[in-house]
């Protein structure tokens, strides 16, 4: 049981900073920050790898979330 709840944890933050690696990386590549600022704008433009860095870190976290609810259901 710790193990799993060591998991979650790498799960989860290894997730946000794989997204925002994604970020940093478009934002790198276009200089284009204000898109990165204004988010609920749909202005972001990913090229292949930034998009798939970016959906492997939304899984990830995704997934430490159904950890976590595992795990409170289970203890």
């Amino acid at each position: 049981m710790v193990y799993l709840g060591i998991l979650e944890q790498l799960l989860f933050w290894g997730g946000v900073i794989l997204f925002l690696v994604s970020l940093g990386l478009y934002g790198l590549r276009t200089r284009d920050y204000r898109s990165l600022l204004m988010f609920w704008q749909p202005t972001i433009a990913f090229n292949a790898g930034e998009n798939r860095i970016n959906r492997i870190a939304l899984l990830m976290m995704i997934l430490a979330v159904a950890l976590k609810g595992y795990l409170f259901y289970i203890s």
